[in-house]
Formats: structure tokens, C-alpha cells, sequence
């Protein structure tokens, strides 16, 4: 599993942090999306400067049934592709409100 961020969890129950690729190195923000209605909108927003490059869904694992927050970002600076990553725990780092963001490779 490969760490490509790092962020920590705000006031408004969103995330704020690093996405450090080798080409790029950016600060994101997580969004709560409060103008979600039904199942279909994703659960977060992620912008970098100002502009929206991704979203994020609430999913539940098939293994413990907890909770997880799944990614996924697509911009030109990405070469057209999709990044999916998933937001795991940290230990020792950002106190208990700190995540890393772990790359998830589709095929």
C-alpha cells in the first residue's frame, strides 16, 4: 500500500492536506458535500487551489463492515487518467485526527 498524502480531519467533519505525487505536490481540501439529496452525489468534494478535482463516497468494508472514506481525483496535471486512493488511519501522526491517503490502482 502506498502512502501518496497525508491529511488531517476539520472543523466541518471534512479533511485538509498534502497529495504528494512525484509530479505533483498540491494542497487538497476534503469537502463535506452539504448539498447532497439521495445516493447517487458523492459524500465529499476535493478541490486543490480553488478548483474541484475529485469526490469522495462513504463506503463499508466487506471484511470488518467499518467505514472508509474511498477517493477519487482526475485533472489535466494527472495525464487525463483517474488516481482512486482510500483514507486509512495514521499511527503517531496527526494525532487522532490524522489520515494518509493510500493509492488504490485500478486496472
Amino acid at each position: 500500500m502506498t502512502a501518496i498524502g497525508f491529511v488531517t480531519r476539520t472543523m466541518d467533519g471534512g479533511f485538509s492536506g498534502e497529495l504528494n505525487l512525484l509530479p505533483i505536490c498540491a494542497h487538497i481540501d476534503i469537502v463535506p458535500n452539504r448539498d447532497k439529496s439521495g445516493d447517487t452525489p458523492p459524500d465529499f468534494r476535493i478541490f486543490a487551489q480553488g478548483i474541484e478535482v475529485g469526490s469522495g463516497r462513504i463506503l463499508s468494508g466487506e471484511s470488518r463492515g467499518t467505514d472508509y472514506v474511498s477517493l477519487s481525483l482526475a485533472a489535466p496535471g494527472l495525464g487525463g487518467r483517474e488516481l482512486c486512493a482510500n483514507l486509512g488511519r495514521t499511527v503517531g501522526l496527526g494525532g487522532d485526527g490524522g489520515f494518509f491517503l493510500a493509492w488504490n490502482p485500478v486496472d
